[in-house]
């Protein structure tokens, strides 16, 4: 492929992106769908593909370019995110599950990830789990607890010991 054909491809991807980040997903969708072949840039257009059928509701058609972006780089947080967010809003929530504790072997560090898997494994009705993974995402990222207060995904396991416990605030260090 040519630099010029390149050039035209990243400028359609940019173009596709920026109407996803004005929350006009469908003109996304149609930039994206114009062209079969991304050339080099197959990860990028699958992943925006993913993602603007995932703004648009269409969950169980974003999973297959956000399986194939995964694919392409297996260790990408956004896309494992997205995908598991599609598996569960498509009643697939081992699918949802095993894709992030992939993801969070290979990101410890990444708090929204210990997050989701806690209120995967919430609804999956694992509360050990599900608090482990909430007490990692908060360690992580304080700001995680004020999530949890209205989080209907938590329902099932607020009532566990230790639950309550996770949204105090740290005491202050002196």
């Amino acid at each position: 492929m040519s630099l010029v054909s390149n050039e035209r491809l990243a400028r359609r991807l940019s173009q596709a992106e920026g109407y996803l980040l004005l929350d006009l997903p469908q003109r996304s969708l149609e930039i994206l769908n114009s062209l079969e072949d991304w050339g080099e840039m197959q990860f990028e257009a699958s992943f925006l593909l993913g993602e603007s059928l995932r703004a648009t509701g269409q969950y169980r058609e974003a999973i297959r370019p956000l399986e194939k972006a995964l694919a392409l780089r297996p260790g990408h947080v956004g896309a494992a995110i997205s995908l598991g967010w599609c598996f569960k809003r498509t009643h697939r929530l081992a699918q949802a599950i095993e894709i992030l504790e992939q993801a969070s072997r290979a990101h410890p560090e990444e708090a929204l990830i210990h997050y989701n898997l806690s209120c995967y494994w919430s609804l999956a009705g694992n509360p050990p789990k599900a608090l482990n993974e909430l007490a990692q995402a908060i360690n992580l990222d304080a700001s995680f607890r004020d999530r949890v207060k209205n989080e209907p995904d938590f329902d099932p396991i607020r009532s566990e010991p230790g639950f309550g416990s996770l949204l105090q605030d740290a005491p202050a260090q002196t």
